[in-house]
């Protein structure tokens, strides 16, 4: 007998929209152990974590503290939610760094999330989002799958309204994540793009 595990980077991706709104969300169904350098790095954020048999509550109250994240392979934090920290840490309260030690240069999201207001530098390996306390409503493009994720959380801690194109990037590596996170509070609509 199998069982095919949780997927880490769903149950990531739905605490990082948790953190980047201000929320708090409970993800049911994960392996914490999975998660341990995800939970690290968002209880040296400033962030609530909970952990109670396969279930992760997180609590944020306000902006996350500026903190160094890298992308490793596992058990480290996956490259495959570094574009996810980036939209969260650009609302930080300070500068972090960003470094993703698997596919280097996976930083294609960065134009499209300044486009909402951020102030992300990118150097070398590294990315530096310098916090903002708010991020503006903006039309994006979706470039991949991470970035499209990305741009989502950032969409919905901008003020007004965000448009993102080409979102079935999204799609291929996501369930129905507008559905879930509108379960949580969100205001998703999807439009066809015309």
């Amino acid at each position: 007998v199998h069982r095919i595990i949780p997927d880490r980077i769903e149950a990531a991706t739905l605490l990082l929209a948790a953190a980047i709104t201000r929320g708090l969300a409970t993800v049911a169904g994960v392996v914490p152990g999975h998660l341990a350098a995800v939970l690290e790095g968002f209880r040296a954020a400033g962030f609530g974590v909970e952990v109670a048999g396969d279930r992760v509550t997180l609590t944020a109250e306000g902006p996350p503290r500026p903190v160094d994240i890298t992308a490793l392979p596992y058990p480290g934090v996956p490259s495959d939610i570094q574009a996810q920290w980036t939209a969260l840490l650009s609302l930080a309260s300070g500068r972090s760094t960003v470094c993703d030690r698997v596919f280097a240069g996976r930083f294609v999201h960065v134009a499209e999330l300044n486009r909402l207001g951020a102030r992300i530098e990118h150097r070398g390996p590294l990315l530096l989002p310098v916090g903002r306390s708010r991020l503006a409503g903006a039309e994006v493009m979706a470039s991949d799958l991470r970035a499209s994720a990305a741009l989502v959380l950032a969409g919905l801690a901008a003020e007004g309204r965000t448009t993102i194109h080409q979102i079935e990037h999204l799609d291929r590596g996501y369930e129905r994540l507008d559905e879930k996170l509108n379960r949580l509070g969100a205001r998703i609509e999807r439009m066809n793009d015309e």
